[in-house]
């Protein structure tokens, strides 16, 4: 059996709601099927006021075995440094964090609140909010770079905005049964199980990015990379591989993909007009190509692409 206590910061919830939405396997599976006892959670705990209290000070005390740290929510350091911004069972929940991270078998953050810092962390980041143990792309965070468990791993990073439910589970599993140590994880500490492959694997509109198809909101048939700012063939998820509701994504909806998986999220600081709009240079060029391309080389195919057409509609919208 392991011990599962799940702790929510910085006004985050998102997660707590996808995580009871997870089908392979479900919560009740969890708990009847692989063992997990979930100490306490915000959603499905009992314990209020004074009882969660003494639950949290038995955990630090050693009197209460906890196995796996589940934290979503971004880890508010404000004002100054005191974390009064966010207060939780009566302390600053960073305090919390802190002394729980310590006798923690394994540390899971769910999030993106909780792995980079999220919306919160954004310049000018007045509540001085930071991930678990990275910030942004920097490693360090407010666990410091080199935290390891008792368990001997550093935070498991399970970013999403939401994350995917089956991605918190499988990985609650693998901690349950003894089999952790079999995941691998990236420089961002994410799963690689889930964080190899990129967003545009499996997206319906794939060919069209290939052949340089423009699409927009409302517009089957096209690539929302050229113009929306879809960040699907620079984002590291199984969106489309392991399906939300096992029915969809946001490509396969004709919505972009936001990036929300990887550590520079949200992407430009949210500056003024670069939500669902494609940077570019000159009005032209994109500012961004796709992962492990050059940029110079990229350019070149496009145009290639975009002046000899092999896709009918492109050859009937280029006439």
């Amino acid at each position: 059996m392991a011990n599962v206590l799940w702790l929510q910061g910085g006004a985050c919830s998102g997660n707590t709601m996808s995580f009871l939405n997870a089908e392979e396997p479900t919560v009740v599976e969890l708990i009847t099927d692989f063992g997990l006892n979930i100490l306490w959670h915000p959603t499905t705990g009992l314990q209020i006021g004074d009882q969660v209290q003494d639950l949290l000070r038995d955990i630090i005390a050693g009197k209460e075995q906890m196995d796996i740290l589940v934290y979503e929510g971004s880890l508010i350091q404000g004002p100054n440094g005191t974390g009064s911004m966010n207060y939780f069972a009566d302390r600053p929940m960073k305090d919390w964090i802190k002394e729980l991270s310590e006798v923690a078998g394994y540390v899971v953050a769910i999030g993106d609140c909780a792995t980079w810092g999220g919306i919160p962390a954004v310049p000018p980041n007045p509540s001085e909010s930071t991930g678990l143990q990275f910030h942004k792309k920097n490693k360090g965070g407010f666990l410091g770079a080199n935290y390891v468990s008792k368990g001997g791993l550093p935070v498991i990073n399970i970013p999403g905005c939401p994350a995917h439910p089956d991605w918190i589970t499988q990985i609650l599993v693998a901690i349950a049964v003894g089999r952790i140590g079999d995941v691998v994880i990236d420089d961002y500490h994410r799963p690689k199980t889930f964080f190899t492959d990129f967003v545009q694997d499996g997206c319906t509109n794939v060919t069209n990015f290939a052949q340089k198809v423009d699409g927009n909101f409302g517009k089957r048939g096209g690539c929302l990379f050229y113009e929306v700012g879809c960040r699907g063939p620079m984002t590291r998820a199984s969106c489309n591989n392991i399906l939300w509701n096992r029915q969809s994504s946001k490509t396969r909806s004709n919505h972009p993909c936001l990036g929300c998986t990887e550590p520079g999220f949200p992407h430009h600081d949210l500056k003024k007009g670069s939500v669902f709009n494609t940077m570019k240079y000159m009005g032209v060029f994109p500012k961004e190509v796709p992962t492990g391309r050059n940029k110079v080389a990229y350019y070149l195919e496009a145009g290639f692409q975009k002046v000899m057409p092999t896709n009918k509609r492109v050859m009937e919208t280029s006439k």
